[in-house]
């Protein structure tokens, strides 16, 4: 699968902390109905067996969308739910084993909070990176701020396209205007409101105008 920027616009990831009785499917769907373009499923506390019974259940919500779905870290689960790639932190499998895994029509999708970190997952075969925080955020306490300018260096150094995340809510996406990003991946602003689908189509809205051409 070829990974567009225009799919990356608005990247909805995953947190069931804010649910409710909500189940993290419906969620999704709320998010997708309001805009979001692609979803990864980021539970890092689930066992194998209940993270790949949520990827199914995702798996068959996304399909109705035709929109991509991401399984964060889990190669094997990416492959068991048929999922349309994976996304790698720095710490998690090396991109080339993941492709060998995968397949060469599989989305792999990188971490980089670096040139330096971005130019190496280019080479190994990423086809998207994924760079910040880019604002106070909670969803990763030990996450370091990156810099704007440095975003920018990021985006400018690699010929892949760069989602940024960290913090971005509706109030500070208009500061990713001329960074270079292709689109904002975005957690508790979208979990956490109160209104899922509100929130996503307002972010896509605002999505739009930043990164569109």
């Amino acid at each position: 699968m070829i990974c567009s920027r225009e799919s990356l616009r608005l990247y909805a990831v995953t947190d069931r902390h804010w649910l409710g009785a909500k189940t993290l499917a419906q969620a999704v769907e709320e998010a997708l109905r309001g805009g979001a373009t692609m979803v990864q499923l980021r539970e890092k506390d689930l066992p194998d067996d209940l993270f790949l019974a949520e990827a199914l259940a995702i798996k068959s919500v996304v399909k109705r969308y035709n929109a991509p779905l991401i399984v964060n870290d889990r190669v094997e689960i990416a492959l068991a739910c048929g999922a349309d790639g994976v996304h790698l932190g720095q710490d998690d499998a090396d991109p080339r084993a993941a492709r060998l895994r995968l397949g060469p029509r599989k989305i792999i999708g990188v971490s980089a909070h670096s040139v330096a970190e971005a130019v190496v997952a280019e080479r190994n075969g990423a086809d998207y990176l994924g760079s910040g925080a880019l604002f106070p955020t909670g969803t990763k306490d030990n996450a370091a701020a990156l810099p704007l300018d440095e975003l920018k260096r990021i985006a400018e150094a690699v010929s892949i396209p760069v989602v940024g995340i960290g913090g971005i809510t509706a109030d500070n996406l208009p500061r990713l205007k001329g960074s270079g990003l292709c689109g904002a991946a975005v957690v508790s602003a979208l979990f956490a409101a109160p209104d899922v689908e509100v929130s996503a189509r307002r972010l896509r809205r605002l999505a739009d105008e930043i990164f569109g051409a």
